[in-house]
This record gives structure tokens, C-alpha cells and sequence, in this order.
């Protein structure tokens, strides 16, 4: 007796310290912090337990115990974007996330306000009316966005605005955030450019996809603007910022649709210097000096972040490398200096930590943690993120990433394939990702792919997607879980899948593509429905959307209809679990009900998940727990409990 409640005592010890499902259900209270430019206040993102409600807070950073002051925004509304234009002020620009998966999209409004919370203004969007110049501007109708601002910091910065009367112009204007006027900069007869601005105050470049969702670039030296052509820039010249002394710029490149590279050349285009490069990944992160800008360290977006020093031997990159060493295993990034350069806001981030910032006074080199995204969570509970390389059916080198669970060796493990959404321009990578460790954190191994159409990899990978949503990726898919059954790392008999969004969307399709290679299904804020998404949701509503949807989709009713799911339940030979939100607009609830009204034609058995209120993706933390918990349920029930 006493020998068999020995041998129970680690398994009782495995139960007891299983992290709590609340852990990755709770969102992080803070995030995306801008340091002032005298580096005496932080402004951030606040986040309320609801998950739908927002504000944004400033703190002195000596003390961030409690906010200087905090303003609070409408639901489902927050900030997308915050600048200091002065050591007091700041503006905003307000969005709105209506679901967790959805990344939040602009209203165009953008605010201004004093550190201190007092003298708030309107100044740009379709409420301008409650503005201090409602009486002239009352009128603005259009998107507005910050497209930077002059350093030093002067309480001006330009705004790019897209009217909804003139549709087909973007403009450029220098506004004081003070007194809320603006000048006039540039304009340009093509909607949906974006400007790089030098530190002249001019706009030099105009650059974006135009309403054809094709991709343009324009050039102004002199004169007007200048159209560039395709040969010497290619589809992805991307001009990010000039040299110190303004006669050169850096930007990212893409020769022949390979990766992005990160060069440097003459504004005219000549004297091209290729900085970074690598064959298999794009460039992915450029960190900075302080003022006067300039790269000193790129990051690959795929793989496990290795920084390749541009300078080693500069001051900055000496530091980076020298807090580095300080947080082995992690992530240091740069987000932004005081304009004397003697501050710097640093964030430390991995596959296990969600991230903690930190100042530093380069002065003294002391180091000053002001908070972490998710305290309740310890890096030391969870698990691995290894990013590999396989060869698809296809040919192409692959990324995948596998998470394995805390403890455990691979091999034939149980196992959950989550496919990302998007499909385009959209990938999995090394950080930490909620889902995948809530699945290892539960025994399983989870398998995550960069499949054709995927960011990271240059256009000609990503164009690979387009048109391929039922095929193409799907095989990717497929090889994908291949390759870990014959590398011996999963147990092809304990093999379900689970995505959001798109991934909902190959969640019920793969398993058409290959029989009983799946136990089970999870779709999750799930397209079923191709030829719906022309009909209703949000995508379709403007004319760039509907173009994106032909372009990466197709428009052909015949192709669609024979790669819906909903056409193909007869055909699905697993238990399937439906999750939505009753509020979605980028995948309507009518999708989940087609897909549910689908299966039960078919006499196909499946579980039922929806909530009121929440749209794509759930944000309410109860009903993410609730999520969690069933999901983990479901897959116990047929692919039975984790390692």
C-alpha cells in the first residue's frame, strides 16, 4: 500500500500544479507604452477585465502604482496609435476591436489631449463638431491617421486624411495639436497612400494599395509626383526613413518577390547598399538609434529572433547586446528613446513570457521595471516554442512551430494542428501565442504552420496563396501533419484541429481534404461560406475589400461553392465543435448557422458554442474560460487527456 501511494504522489503533484485555465483567458491590463520625449511619462493602452473596454493612461514613470490621469473611451473602442507631440501632449488615434482575433481597425478619429488629462480636442473625423473648431470643421468627413512627427518634438505632427467626399485623394497636413490648426503638406489624386515625410517637412514619397488593391509607389522631388515603376522597386519598395544627412534613405525591398530585404540608397533610386538579407525569411524587425535614426540590428520574422548587428561596435548596439546577455533566452526590443537620448523604453519578451518593460538611464545604466503584460503568467510553467523547417508535398521549405509541453519528450505525442487566420499576409511566430500554450499547458503538442500565403516570406510566397484557400493550403496542411507523424513527434491515432477565423475556416476543410487523418474539428469564428462573404460581413462593405476578397479569394461561384464546407458536410468524418460570436461582422453568425443547419442535414454529430455580444473572437473573460474549458473537454473526449 505504501509503494502504491508513493507512485501517486507525482501524478497528484501534476494535477495540483496545472496552470488554472483563468490564466490564459485574462487579458493584459496594459500595453503598447509610448515614453514621453523628455522620458518623464509613459501613456498606454489600458485594458478592462471585460476585454471591451478601454482606456488611455498616463503615468509618471517614477510611479506606476496609479495613473496620472486616465481617459476612458466608448466601448470597444481604443487607442491604435499614440504620439507625443510635446512633453505634455499627445494625440490619439481611436479604433475599435469588436473580438479578440480581429486586430482593431481605425475609425479615422483622432484626439489630442495634455498629459494630465485637460484640454482635450477633436481634431480629426466625423465628429469633428464637438471639436474646438467644430464651427470650420464640423464638416470633416474621412479617415484620419498620424503619419508621424517633426523631432525635436514641437506640438505639431502631420495627419494623412482620406475624405469619404473626394475619395480619390490621400493628403498630408502639419497640424499643432495646441491650437488645432493644420497646413496643407502634399496631396495626391490616389487613395490610400501612405507618406513618408523628411525631416524638410515634405512629403517625398507616397506609397500604399490603391482601391484595385494594387500596390503603387510615388515619388516628389521638385515637382509633382512621379509614378515609379516596377523594375527597379519591384512590389514591395517600402521607404521607412532618410540617413542623418537627408541625401539617402533606408527602406524594404523585395528583389524578384523573394524575401524583404533591408537596403539603403540615393533618393533617386541609385546607389543601392543592401544592409540585411536572408534567403528564407523577410526581414522582420529594424531596431533604432536614438535621433537621428538609423538602424543598427534587423531580426528575421521567422525562426527564433537572432539580431544581426548592422554596427556592432556603436554605442547602441553595444547596449543591446550587453542587456541581452542580461535576459538570456528572450527577446530585448527598443521601442523608443527621450529626444536627449538618455532614456530608453525597452520591452523583454519570449516564446514563455507575454513581456515586461523596463527604462533604462544610459547615464548610470540603471534599470527600471515598470510592469509586465501578464504577471499571473510563469515563463518557468511554460512551454517551448521550437520553430522547423519541412519540405511540402509541393517542394517549398516550410516553417512549422511546434510547442511541447512542459516536461515532455517528443515523441508521438498527442497532438492539435491550429491553422492561423487571415490566410494572407498573416503567420504564426516564436512568441508567446495564448492558445498553443493553453493546449500544451493540457499535454498536447501543437503544431503551427506558415503556409503558402503566409507574411514573413517575401510576395511571391504570399501571392502562392491567393486563390488556394481550399486547396493549395490545405495540402500544406496536410504535409504538414505529415512530417510530424513520420518525424515520430505525433501520434497519428490522437490528432484533432483547431483554428479561428480562417483557421475555423481549414478546421472543416482539411478533414474533407484528407480522411481519417483527423479525430476531431474546432472551428472557431469560422468562414464556411465563401460566396457569403460578397453578401454579408464587413470585408465586402468598401470597394478596396471587395477587391482584397477577389484578389486572395476568387470570385468565381462555381470555385467557391466546391471549397465551402457548408457544401461539403457529407463529406466531414469527425465530431465537429462550432464556436461564435453572435456579434461577428467579419464572419457573421450566419456562417456558424449555415454551417450547423449543414451538419445537421447531413445527420453529422457536433457541439455548440455562441455568445451574445461578443464579436470575432471572444473577449469577455468568463466566456473564454468557458471556451477553454470545453474545448478541453472536447478533445479529451476523443483524443483523450495530454501527456
Amino acid at each position: 500500500m505504501l509503494s502504491a501511494a508513493w507512485l501517486l504522489l507525482p501524478a497528484a503533484a501534476a494535477a495540483t500544479d496545472r496552470v488554472p485555465v483563468e490564466a490564459f483567458a485574462r487579458h493584459a491590463q496594459l500595453s503598447m507604452p509610448e515614453l514621453s520625449p523628455d522620458g518623464k511619462y509613459l501613456a498606454v493602452n489600458m485594458n478592462y477585465a471585460d476585454g471591451n473596454s478601454h482606456a488611455l493612461a498616463v503615468y509618471d514613470v517614477a510611479d506606476m502604482t496609479r495613473p496620472i490621469s486616465l481617459l476612458r473611451l466608448p466601448k470597444y473602442e481604443l487607442a491604435t496609435g499614440i504620439t507625443w507631440t510635446s512633453n505634455t501632449r499627445l494625440v490619439v488615434e481611436k479604433g475599435r476591436q469588436i473580438g479578440s482575433i480581429d486586430k482593431p481597425s481605425a475609425t479615422g478619429e483622432v484626439i489630442a489631449t495634455n498629459f494630465d488629462g485637460k484640454k482635450q480636442d477633436y481634431l480629426y473625423g466625423f465628429e469633428a463638431q464637438y471639436g474646438t473648431r467644430a464651427t470650420t470643421r464640423g464638416m470633416d468627413r474621412g479617415w484620419g491617421l498620424v503619419a508621424g512627427r517633426p523631432t525635436p518634438a514641437n506640438g505639431h505632427f502631420f495627419m494623412t486624411t482620406y475624405s469619404w467626399e473626394s475619395r480619390d485623394y490621400s493628403t498630408l497636413y502639419d497640424v499643432d495639436a495646441e491650437k488645432n490648426t493644420r497646413r496643407l503638406v502634399g496631396q495626391i489624386k490616389v487613395a490610400g497612400m501612405n507618406f513618408l515625410v523628411g525631416d524638410d517637412g515634405k512629403a517625398h514619397y507616397a506609397y500604399g494599395r490603391n482601391d484595385d488593391w494594387a500596390f503603387v509607389l510615388y515619388h516628389q522631388q521638385g515637382g509633382g509626383w512621379t509614378q515609379m515603376n516596377a523594375g527597379p522597386h519591384g512590389s514591395s519598395f517600402i521607404p521607412l526613413f532618410f540617413t542623418k544627412d537627408q541625401q539617402r534613405l533606408y527602406a524594404t525591398y523585395s528583389k524578384d518577390g523573394g524575401p524583404t530585404t533591408l537596403i539603403e540608397q540615393d533618393e533617386s533610386g541609385g546607389n543601392r547598399k543592401l544592409v540585411a538579407s536572408d534567403s528564407f525569411g523577410s526581414i522582420g524587425t529594424i531596431e533604432l538609434t536614438p535621433y537621428p535614426y538609423q538602424p543598427f540590428a534587423t531580426v528575421l520574422a521567422t525562426g527564433v529572433p537572432q539580431f544581426a548587428y548592422i554596427d556592432a561596435n556603436t554605442p547602441t548596439a553595444k547596449l543591446h547586446r550587453a542587456l541581452s546577455l542580461k535576459f538570456p533566452g528572450s527577446y530585448v526590443h527598443f521601442i523608443n528613446f527621450s529626444e536627449d537620448g538618455i532614456k530608453l523604453l525597452f520591452s523583454v519578451s519570449s516564446d514563455r513570457d507575454p513581456g515586461s518593460y523596463f527604462l533604462i538611464d544610459t547615464r548610470n545604466y540603471k534599470v527600471l521595471k515598470l510592469f509586465s503584460a501578464a504577471p499571473w503568467i510563469d515563463p518557468a510553467q511554460m512551454a517551448e516554442r521550437r520553430p522547423l523547417h519541412f519540405k511540402s508535398s509541393s517542394g517549398a521549405e516550410l516553417e512549422a512551430i511546434l510547442t511541447i509541453p512542459k516536461g515532455a519528450d517528443l515523441s508521438k505525442l498527442p497532438m492539435v494542428l491550429v491553422p492561423h487566420g487571415g490566410p494572407i499576409e498573416v503567420q504564426d511566430d516564436w512568441f508567446f501565442d495564448e492558445d498553443a500554450q493553453f493546449l500544451a499547458s493540457r499535454g498536447y503538442l501543437v503544431l503551427q504552420v506558415n503556409y503558402r500565403g503566409s507574411s514573413g516570406r517575401g510576395y511571391n510566397f504570399r501571392n502562392a496563396g491567393y486563390r488556394q484557400w481550399g486547396t493549395g493550403i490545405q495540402q500544406d496542411l496536410i504535409d504538414a501533419v505529415k512530417w510530424a507523424i513520420s518525424a515520430k513527434y505525433a501520434d497519428p491515432e490522437r490528432i484533432c484541429i483547431y483554428g479561428a477565423s480562417f483557421g475555423g475556416y481549414s478546421a472543416l476543410m482539411a478533414p474533407v481534404r484528407a480522411p481519417g487523418m483527423f479525430k476531431c474539428a474546432v472551428g472557431y469564428a469560422g468562414i464556411y461560406d465563401m460566396g457569403m462573404r460578397y453578401k454579408k460581413g464587413d470585408t465586402q462593405e468598401s470597394k478596396a475589400g471587395l477587391n482584397a476578397l477577389r484578389v486572395q479569394m476568387g470570385d468565381d461561384p462555381a470555385e467557391l461553392a466546391s471549397n465551402s464546407p457548408v457544401n461539403l458536410a457529407g463529406k466531414i468524418d469527425v465530431p465537429v465543435f462550432l464556436i461564435h460570436g453572435e456579434d461577428d461582422q467579419r464572419a457573421p453568425f450566419a456562417q456558424a448557422k449555415a454551417m450547423r443547419a449543414a451538419l445537421d442535414a447531413a445527420h453529422k454529430p457536433y457541439e455548440w458554442l455562441s455568445k451574445p455580444g461578443e464579436g470575432h473572437g471572444f473577449y469577455d473573460e468568463k466566456n473564454n474560460v468557458e471556451l477553454y474549458t470545453k474545448l478541453q473537454a472536447f478533445l479529451e473526449k476523443y483524443i483523450g487527456k495530454g501527456v
